[in-house]
């Protein structure tokens, strides 16, 4: 099936269907330290376009014939840090995003956000657009320690597929969730040489120190080293900070599950806002794979039901 990834970011989308078996045809985003990440890890064509502008992104994107769009619009006007004014100008892309899928109607199309976006008035007027246009649709909050990624972040994810009942993929969408959380130590094995690190809070009121051995706290747009002043908080899990340190961009990155060697280019800063902007690759591949296993099981039943009615 040939997929299109809008608002491709560094890539984590891309990757996470890729590895489930999907074709990308090509990748669109507006950030140009981003396109040059996501150029030197892929072989596909990756286009700079504001996606506001629907009409000309329509006509770009079309040129792909697309069987699905995937994509996550930026979140930052929905997300629990800064003031959440949904009307700050990247909430609209949720509603740009919705209105191209609108214009090309692919067969499918998914969308991955923060969960609070089940609270604004923009993910009402998206939905009310996908409906206008034929689509069913399948939508739930996903907790991706649950889903391959030792970290604890819960995002909106929403499936569409055209002529199809509102909630077709109910239960597909969540059927293969792990029966307890990814930890850090889970997935690194012994290749991280800490036991506990540094992860810069909101307030000092949170701690700011973790265990390997739970899931990572939400990997953020920033990495900020552990202040001198720092004391320890009383639900730290530790009495000293010795030996506490923040991960590094590459330890951050490979939290996100991103390979080893993906290559990512740029200064630190946006090297560390890409890869907290960044979808993690394994909820990427297991929302990919939930939707091959919704379409594969799907064909199965047509051919049983097809076999009786010719017998």
């Amino acid at each position: 099936m040939k997929v299109v990834d809008l608002f491709c970011g560094c890539g984590g989308l891309s990757l996470g269907f890729m590895k489930a078996g999907f074709e990308i045809a090509a990748g669109f985003d507006f950030w140009d330290e981003a396109i040059e990440v996501y150029k030197k890890n892929f072989n596909h064509p990756v286009i700079k376009q504001d996606l506001i502008n629907v009409a000309e992104a329509s006509e770009k994107i079309k040129s792909f014939s697309p069987e699905m769009i995937i994509g996550g619009p930026p979140c930052q006007d929905f997300s629990s840090a800064g003031k959440r004014n949904e009307d700050n100008g990247r909430g609209d892309l949720t509603v740009s995003y919705a209105k191209i899928i609108s214009n090309i109607c692919p067969e499918w199309f998914a969308m991955e956000n923060v969960d609070r976006i089940k609270k604004t008035q923009k993910l009402v007027e998206a939905m009310k657009i996908y409906k206008e246009s034929g689509y069913g649709l399948t939508y739930t909050v996903l907790d991706a320690s649950l889903c391959g990624v030792p970290q604890k972040r819960k995002r909106f994810v929403m499936i569409g597929h055209k002529g199809s009942e509102d909630g077709f993929m109910d239960f597909t969408l969540v059927e293969k969730l792990s029966s307890k959380p990814m930890t850090v130590a889970d997935y690194f094995g012994n290749e991280l040489d800490v036991k506990y690190y540094y992860r810069h809070p909101r307030s000092y009121a949170r701690r700011g120190i973790f265990s390997i051995d739970e899931p990572s706290p939400t990997i953020r747009g920033v990495n900020r080293p552990m202040p001198d002043g720092y004391k320890i908080h009383p639900n730290d899990p530790v009495k000293s900070k010795d030996g506490v340190r923040p991960l590094t961009t590459k330890e951050r990155s490979m939290i996100q599950t991103f390979p080893k060697d993906f290559i990512f280019l740029g200064s630190k800063t946006n090297q560390e806002q890409m890869i907290g902007n960044a979808v993690p690759v394994n909820l990427g591949k297991f929302i990919a794979e939930a939707i091959k296993s919704y379409i594969e099981t799907t064909t199965i039943k047509e051919a049983v039901s097809l076999k009786k009615e010719i017998a």
